[in-house]
C-alpha cells in the first residue's frame, strides 16, 4: 500500500472507517477483499489488529466526526501537528484529506511556510518537499 492508494479514500462519520468503508472485525478479516478494508486495516490488520481497530474506531470513528471542529479545521490542525513534529510519513495522506475537506493547495503551502518560523526551518522544508510531491508529483 502506498500513499497514492489513499487518493480515493473519504472520511465519513456514519458508522464507517476513515476510508468510508464498513469496519471489519478481527473474525471477518481473513478472506476479505482489501478494497473493502480501511487504510489502517490494510496496513496493520494482520500485524496489529487492535492498533488498526483503535485507529478506525477512536481516531476516525469518534474523534474526527465531533461537531466542535469542522473536518477542514481538523485537517489544518493535523497538518500543522505533523509538520511541527517532523512526522512527514503521515503527511501525504493528510494533505490529500485536507484537500478533500476543502483546504486549498495555496492554503496548505502557506500553512507550512508559516510553520517554518514556529516549528523550525528543517521540518517545514521536509513538509514542503512532501507537499510538492503530493500536489505536483515532483
Amino acid at each position: 500500500m502506498t500513499d497514492r492508494d489513499l487518493t480515493d479514500r473519504d472520511l465519513t462519520n456514519e458508522g464507517t472507517t476513515p476510508t468510508g468503508t464498513t469496519r471489519t472485525g478481527p473474525s471477518e478479516r481473513e478472506g476479505t477483499n482489501t478494497a473493502t478494508l480501511s487504510v489502517a486495516q490494510q496496513a496493520f490488520g494482520d500485524f496489529a489488529p487492535a492498533f488498526a481497530d483503535f485507529t478506525d474506531d477512536l481516531v476516525f470513528g469518534q474523534l474526527w466526526p465531533r461537531p466542535q471542529l469542522s473536518p477542514r479545521d481538523r485537517s489544518l490542525i493535523t497538518v500543522a501537528a505533523l509538520t511541527a513534529g517532523g512526522n512527514t510519513e503521515q503527511l501525504p495522506h493528510h494533505l490529500r484529506l485536507a484537500r478533500r475537506n476543502g483546504v486549498t493547495e495555496e492554503e496548505l503551502i502557506e500553512e507550512i511556510t508559516h510553520l517554518a518560523f514556529y516549528a523550525g526551518w528543517p521540518r517545514a522544508f521536509s513538509a514542503m518537499t512532501v507537499a510538492k510531491q503530493v500536489f505536483r508529483g515532483a
